[in-house]
């Protein structure tokens, strides 16, 4: 017994070399790379692999430029700086987890990951490429929740990627627009997500990735990201499966690129410059103190049309659809008006639309009504979003899944009143609830089962464009007739939505505006 004990210790470091040993080093565009392997010695990771060149100095506002080459092998294992914006704090439901790390945060921010279980560069898995949510102006890479290793065990390639945000990814100005080469400005940000698309489209096969087998995925504004890439003409052929996680932009269109360069203008007079020189040899520290917060603009280049004209004229990428929206991430901007000033404010802003209005989202006591505001907001900026595009995908033909994530996270203290809370459902769908931090978030055995159901039925989505498999229950493809959508709640089940009635209601008021 000692004998056969002996032999197999020996044999094991054999066994794990030969697993192991096509990714020592990885060569990609720029040179010789080298990453780290998990605990249990199953997954390659590699941190902090730069896929531009550092869009300081000259480069800032500028579309991502070539990497710069190396010499050596450049060591991987650590996050790139997450780009440039405020200290993260915890606020609301989002505790520590749910935000990037407080250092290193930098414009050189160019930086993206990969976690592979793939044993030879020969295997094509498939791969999966996270954008990663925060208005446009904050979020990074590097937030524990979305670490790529459990979806890696599932037999995908899992990447995810930084690209500027706030007033260094987005950001018009005439001086900008006029040097473009495509006469257009304010998409940085947008061009960084295209950018590593194309380096994984080039370079993923390194690590036993699939280039035709890509599906890219988002969360708020990840996912109207999503939207945008699914949209924009630059990215054609770069995916093929979208997962749109609570964002979208079928209504509210995006400023046009004229209102970008006024906005642009009134930014740079704050900062008391004169000239596009002077503003980017500003320190980055004062833009970010003087700036207001950007978003994506209608540039005629990156975003050809408004996102609605543009699926209206069927010119977006033909891709596989998987979106939802959760049950409590409406956003609070103040306390909420009484029964009386919320009904009064109806009427006033839908005229003779206020009855119906009001029967969907009623106000009959201070209670009902704080409830329906907190619907409305829901419903305005991520349901009805994310409900117009799986209608539109479903006319289309296109194969659609819906999800609602209705699981009141368990919690305590001040997290108890959050419910099913924005992004709540990002470490379930990747398997992550080992980064949910216990004390706030005391998880029960219902989780865990949530959390093998929601992975499995993802990880399933992104090999083969279906998220229905083996051991899972049976998830409806999505249609404007039936409306069939798979609920996430204490249990997995399909269901007909309840509410498309409010949200077909709800559409057509606010696109009209």
């Amino acid at each position: 017994m000692k004998t056969t004990l002996f032999l197999l210790c020996l044999a094991l470091p054999v066994a794990f070399t030969i697993a192991t040993k096509d990714f020592d080093t990885v060569k990609v565009e720029g040179g010789m790379i080298s990453g780290t392997l998990n605990q249990d010695g199953d997954i390659h990771i590699f941190r902090g692999i730069p896929f531009a060149a550092p869009p300081v100095g000259d480069l800032r506002w500028k579309a991502p430029q070539p990497v710069k080459p190396w010499s050596g092998v450049r060591k991987c294992d650590a996050f790139g700086p997450s780009p440039m914006q405020g200290t993260p704090n915890p606020f609301g439901p989002w505790s520590a987890e749910f935000l990037i790390p407080k250092e290193p945060i930098s414009e050189d921010c160019l930086y993206l990951n990969v976690w592979s279980g793939a044993k030879s560069s020969s295997e094509k898995r498939p791969v999966l490429v996270w954008i990663y949510g925060g208005g446009f102006n904050s979020g990074g890479a590097g937030c524990a929740i979305y670490d790529g290793e459990a979806t890696a065990k599932k037999g995908i390639i899992f990447v995810s990627a930084n690209y500027r945000v706030g007033p260094f990814g987005f950001f018009a100005h005439p001086e900008l627009t006029k040097e473009s080469p495509h006469q257009a400005s304010g998409n940085y940000g947008l061009m960084d997500q295209v950018a590593a698309l194309q380096w994984v489209r080039k370079n993923i096969a390194q690590f036993g990735g699939d280039p035709n087998n890509v599906t890219l995925a988002g969360q708020s504004a990840g996912s109207m990201s999503v939207n945008c890439m699914v949209a924009t003409p630059l990215a054609k052929g770069l995916f093929t499966k979208a997962i749109a996680e609570s964002g979208a932009s079928f209504a509210n269109p995006h400023p046009t690129l004229q209102q970008g360069e006024e906005a642009g203008l009134k930014m740079a007079q704050a900062l008391g410059a004169s000239s596009l020189a002077e503003l980017r040899a500003k320190p980055a520290e004062e833009i970010l103190k003087k700036a207001q917060g950007r978003g994506p603009i209608i540039d005629g280049y990156v975003l050809p049309a408004s996102i609605p004209a543009i699926f209206a004229a069927g010119k977006e990428n033909n891709v596989a659809l998987l979106t939802g929206w959760n049950e409590d991430e409406g956003m609070s901007f103040g306390p909420p008006k009484n029964a009386e000033a919320y009904r009064k404010q109806i009427e006033q802003q839908y005229g003779d639309k206020a009855e119906q209005f009001l029967k969907y989202y009623p106000g009959g006591t201070d209670a009902e009504a704080a409830s329906s505001q907190m619907k409305i907001s829901r419903d305005m900026i991520f349901g009805a979003q994310n409900y117009t595009w799986a209608n539109i995908a479903s006319k289309q033909g296109k194969p659609v899944y819906v999800y609602r994530f209705m699981r009141k996270i368990p919690a305590t203290g001040e997290y108890a009143r959050y419910g099913a809370f924005h992004t709540g459902e990002v470490a379930y769908i990747y398997d992550n609830l080992k980064f949910i931090d216990r004390k706030l978030r005391p998880l029960e055995p219902t989780d865990s089962e949530l959390a093998r159901n929601m992975s499995g039925f993802i990880a399933n989505f992104i090999k083969t464009g279906n998220p229905n498999g083996k051991g899972l229950p049976q998830w409806p493809s999505y249609s404007i007739k039936e409306k069939q959508v798979m609920v996430f709640g204490d249990k997995t089940v399909a269901a007909q939505l309840p509410d498309g009635p409010a949200l077909d209601f709800l559409f057509s008021t606010i696109s009209k505006r």
